[in-house]
C-alpha cells in the first residue's frame, strides 16, 4: 500500500515538474496539402500549361484526376494575358481565384493551350474539355527553382508547350 501511495505523490510531483517547465507532448499530426500548387495539365494529349491553384477544395480535385479517380474534370478559368505567373512558355496565365473544375464548358472556351496564346480563342476563359491533370507540385518548390536562377533554353520551351509523342 505504501508503494501506491508513493507511486502516486512520484507522479503527481513529476506532471507538476513537466508543467512548470512548459514540456508539452503533440500528438502527430496528418500532413496538410500544400497552401497553394502548381499543377501541370495536358491538353489533347500534345500541349502542357500549368495553373496555380489556390483553393484547397481545387487541389484535392486535381490529385483526385492525378490518382485517376471519378471528379469534374474540365479545368475553367479567367485568362490572364500578359503574365505567365506559373505558366512558363507562354504570356499568359489563368487567376487562380477563377479556377473551377467542372464536369461541362462551354465550347467557346475548350481549345489547346496554343489557341489562348495566339489569340484563336476568344473568350476571357480557358476551359479545354481534353485537359488531364499529369503533375501537382508544391507552389512553393516551383518558386524555389525558378528563385534559384533556373533557366528554360529555347528547345525545352518548345517541348514544354509541343512535346514530341513518343509511339
Amino acid at each position: 500500500m505504501i508503494h501506491r501511495y508513493i507511486g502516486f505523490i512520484l507522479t503527481v510531483w513529476m506532471s507538476s515538474f513537466l508543467v512548470a517547465c512548459g514540456v508539452t507532448v503533440t500528438p502527430a499530426q496528418p500532413t496538410p496539402a500544400p497552401a497553394t500548387a502548381v499543377v501541370t495539365l495536358r491538353v489533347a494529349g500534345v500541349e502542357e500549361y500549368r495553373i496555380r491553384l489556390v483553393d484547397p477544395d481545387d487541389i484535392a480535385i486535381a490529385q483526385k484526376l492525378l490518382a485517376g479517380e471519378a471528379a469534374p474534370s474540365i479545368p475553367n478559368g479567367r485568362v490572364v494575358r500578359g503574365d505567365p505567373d506559373v505558366n512558363a512558355g507562354y504570356s499568359w496565365h489563368i487567376d487562380p481565384a477563377s479556377v473551377e473544375f467542372a464536369d461541362m464548358a462551354t465550347e467557346v472556351c475548350d481549345g489547346r493551350p496554343s489557341d489562348v496564346e495566339k489569340r484563336v480563342i476568344t473568350s476571357d476563359r480557358y476551359c479545354p474539355w481534353s485537359a488531364k491533370v499529369v503533375a501537382i507540385a508544391p507552389a512553393q518548390s516551383y518558386w524555389s527553382t525558378e528563385q534559384r536562377g533556373a533557366r528554360v533554353d529555347a528547345r525545352s520551351l518548345v517541348q514544354m508547350r509541343h512535346p514530341v509523342e513518343h509511339k
